[in-house]
């Protein structure tokens, strides 16, 4: 078959599978294979196949028919224009996450001098290396629970030669984080989805990515109030937190903060106009100017 009838015939069988956009994932599992530009493709119509070729994209196809996603079956994605690796052990980078890492890079170069950064919740590392590459002068640490998904930020870290300024901490919410630290800047996109909504979302999400980065708790807040609770002790006076907001544009988010003395800066809309990225800071009297970076 040549790569128009493959393509076709492929698109048929992820639409029958309940796949969104089942065309375009072929072609660009097609173009994963080939190592080819998706608009490559069209060039190349005419082009037979081999028979290893349509083995190996069977095999891909089969798996973008149940359910796996496409990052996860070629194995990275694009975030901020940085591609980053992935595995199922990290969380899919989200277009509204760049929002998040954009404005979190803006404030760092407004900063002066060596600025620094806390990204909480690290999972592919994507908005710590973003930050890393788009604020030159800062330094970024990062931390997740998972030891396996630290492995794949330091690989992305690796890949985009900011592995020298970006430390890594294994270990919950801020738990592991040395006390002696302080920040200009703490960052964050922590779980938030309601535990029992789970079960409900596609079969993408609930079955292939790690919960641990989903989950929110009973009302998918519980990571908030740990961020509120526990941010300001390692945020310098001017300091910014940054998180970002769930679908619902963060309803009860803002009075969790509020309740923990911290002043709400600005809520950001994402494309769709929702609110989606929450900046706070908190009063002067209430940090610590003290400690490293």
């Amino acid at each position: 078959m040549n790569i128009l009838d493959v393509i076709q015939r492929s698109a048929d069988f992820l639409a029958k599978k309940g796949v969104a956009s089942p065309r375009l994932q072929v072609e660009l599992l097609l173009a994963h294979m080939l190592g080819m530009p998706r608009m490559k493709l069209y060039l190349n119509f005419e082009r037979v196949l081999t028979a290893m070729e349509l083995d190996t994209l069977r095999a891909l196809v089969r798996r973008r028919g149940q359910r796996e996603p496409l990052q996860y079956i070629v194995g990275s994605a694009s975030f901020c224009g940085l591609e980053m690796a992935l595995n199922q052990r990290v969380l899919i980078p989200r277009p509204e996450t760049e929002l998040l890492a954009e404005r979190g890079w803006k404030f760092l170069q407004g900063c002066g001098g060596c600025p620094s950064a806390l990204d909480v919740g690290t999972g592919s590392g994507c908005v710590a290396i973003a930050l890393a590459a788009n604020a030159p002068g800062s330094r970024i640490h990062a931390t997740d629970f998972c030891g396996e998904a630290l492995e794949v930020a330091r690989q992305n870290a690796r890949r985009h030669q900011v592995a020298d300024r970006v430390q890594w901490h294994q270990g919950d919410v801020f738990a592991a984080v040395p006390v002696e630290l302080r920040f200009d800047l703490i960052v964050s996109n922590p779980p938030y989805i309601p535990s029992a909504r789970i079960a409900s979302l596609e079969p993408e999400v609930r079955e292939h990515e790690p919960r641990g980065a989903l989950d929110g708790g009973a009302d998918g807040l519980d990571f908030y109030r740990r961020l509120a609770a526990g941010g300001g002790a390692f945020l310098r006076s001017g300091g910014r937190l940054m998180v970002e907001l769930d679908d619902e544009g963060g309803a009860g988010t803002r009075e969790i903060f509020e309740r923990e003395k911290w002043k709400i800066e600005a809520v950001e809309l994402d494309y769709n106009r929702t609110p989606r990225i929450l900046i706070a800071q908190l009063p002067p009297k209430t940090q610590d100017e003290g400690g490293q970076n």
